[in-house]
């Protein structure tokens, strides 16, 4: 992002910092192997958002935050309801029920007791039970990571903050297709609906998460 973008936003009190996130819930977006796969039509260079989940989700376990995934997955019925998002992003057509391409990741697999929520569209709110999970939880922020970081990260992001949660985003822990949709993402995200960091800052604000959450 330019400087003169990054300077107007300052002048004008666009990008302030939100209040620490002290009940996180760590969502998991779209890691499915039709992301992180480059041999999709899907893909994108995740390996590095994918290790840095990796080791968020080690963290989560190890102390007991709520953890949820969600994964984009399609039938010849919801096929017909999500038609608008696929005439935009046909090889999201290849996300059936059953294939390959709608098989998470095995390097961040969720384990037993983790919900995998199967959506339609962009955000991990609309169609889904995330809002519901996330007040089960009584949690007051999220931590963000998966892909892409330009659609459906940014969607649950902007949803996240809607529904009245704070939001991290470790920035090495989302990926893209291309940097000028990433960056432009990020910038967006810090500037209106959470906090960019890195994904130290993110462990650090699982670990030393209130007790009261921990499953």
């Amino acid at each position: 992002m330019s400087a003169s973008a990054v300077e107007l936003y300052r002048e004008r009190g666009i990008g302030a910092a939100q209040r620490p996130i002290r009940r996180p819930v760590l969502i998991v977006v779209d890691f499915t192997l039709g992301f992180t796969d480059r041999n999709c039509a899907l893909g994108c260079d995740a390996d590095e958002a994918v290790e840095e989940t990796a080791r968020l989700l080690a963290a989560a376990r190890e102390v007991g935050i709520p953890r949820v995934f969600t994964k984009i997955e399609y039938d010849e019925a919801t096929e017909a309801i999500a038609e608008p998002f696929l005439e935009k992003i046909p090889a999201l057509r290849e996300c059936t029920v059953g294939s390959r391409w709608s098989q998470l990741d095995e390097r961040v697999a969720p384990v037993a007791g983790e919900p995998v929520l199967r959506k339609l569209f962009a955000s991990g709110f609309f169609g889904t039970d995330l809002a519901a999970f996330l007040a089960g939880q009584r949690c007051d922020g999220v931590i963000v990571t998966g892909a892409t970081t330009s659609g459906c990260v940014r969607a649950t992001v902007v949803d996240a903050m809607q529904h009245g949660y704070r939001v991290l985003v470790p920035r090495t822990a989302v990926a893209d297709r291309a940097v000028e949709p990433h960056e432009a993402a990020l910038f967006d995200i810090q500037a209106k609906y959470g906090e960019v960091v890195a994904a130290a800052a993110a462990e650090a604000a699982i670990r030393g998460a209130d007790q009261e959450v921990q499953t």
